[in-house]
């Protein structure tokens, strides 16, 4: 481990990421699963965008979110999968520690983004089913980019928080992160240094991102299950369905696994828990969410047609 001396207190210079598992015999295969979840993850929230962007029809509010969606996944990607790539390959997958905090950084600040930004796609839904005359007044494109900004806006100042809060900590006694990439509780467990205010500060930060997020979603899905269950037709059922139905299951998925994830560990086996429920949050939903938005949506496949005779004539 390399270390450098600064004043009474050592601090390492990089951090080895232990990765998913230990185990030689299962490298190999996670190693091709996920370099395939990786290579489908960057085709296709590539694809969703390019589509979204070359199609009129697509030019929507509720796309314009996707499209900004796409885009978080497509990051999120690039952040988390290639240190887990290397850790099946290589003997020690070594992180230098300003690659490490760049890495928390930016995990965080697409993590927080994605959850704002899936809050605004629950509101815009509640506003199309629940006042659709209103709908393009009130979801206009000023508003949209508004609700942008702010999730942006938000999510950076969740990461600085957290990233400020971890580099005052001083990390002595190992180096070795039990985790493939650089998270907060994996980070807090090898400091050296009194924990106890970045638990208090994390726990404000997560705690007010989950609860703001979640009560807005809860309230609008709760208006719109009420003016579903007023519709006469099945037509108008199914269509309001269409709608929220993929953006239930992301929630879902998103929400529910980085909760699990971030229940804190008390265990050794509780810890491979997180490492194991991270993986969905991380990796599989933002694999998932491409496919999730264009399988089950109209306009898309439509789209998809249309793009392909422009390239095929």
């Amino acid at each position: 481990m390399k270390q450098m001396v600064m004043g009474n207190n050592s601090s390492v210079t990089e951090f080895i990421l232990m990765g998913l598992t230990v185990q030689p015999e299962f490298q190999l295969s996670l190693f091709v699963l996920f370099l395939l979840n990786y290579i489908a993850t960057v085709v296709g929230n590539l694809s969703l965008m390019n589509l979204i962007c070359l199609n009129s029809h697509l030019h929507t509010p509720m796309y314009f979110f996707i499209f900004n969606l796409s885009c978080i996944d497509f990051c999120y990607s690039l952040v988390c999968n290639p240190t887990m790539l290397m850790s099946f390959v290589s003997e020690q997958n070594a992180i230098s520690y300003e690659g490490c905090m760049s890495q928390l950084f930016l995990f965080c600040f697409f993590a927080n983004s994605e959850c704002y930004v899936l809050t605004a796609m629950a509101y815009d839904h509640y506003v199309a089913i629940c006042h659709p005359l209103q709908y393009t007044t009130v979801m206009s494109t000023k508003i949209c980019c508004l609700l942008m900004f702010a999730s942006y806006l938000m999510g950076f100042a969740g990461a600085m928080t957290h990233t400020a809060f971890m580099i005052r900590l001083s990390f002595c006694n190992s180096n070795i992160i039990n985790h493939y990439m650089c998270d907060i509780l994996p980070l807090l467990w090898i400091s050296c240094s009194n924990t106890y205010v970045n638990e208090l500060v994390s726990s404000a930060v997560v705690g007010t991102i989950i609860i703001l997020s979640s009560l807005i979603i809860l309230v609008s899905y709760a208006m719109i299950l009420s003016n579903i269950l007023r519709m006469s037709s099945s037509k108008g059922w199914s269509k309001a369905l269409g709608t929220c139905g993929s953006h239930i299951i992301t929630v879902s998925l998103f929400y529910g696994s980085g909760l699990l994830a971030y229940v804190k560990p008390s265990s050794a086996e509780t810890v491979g828990q997180g490492k194991f429920f991270s993986v969905f949050y991380t990796l599989v939903v933002p694999m998932m969410n491409p496919l999730n938005y264009s399988l089950r949506n109209k306009d898309v496949k439509i789209a998809v047609k249309r793009t392909m005779k422009r390239i095929t004539s």
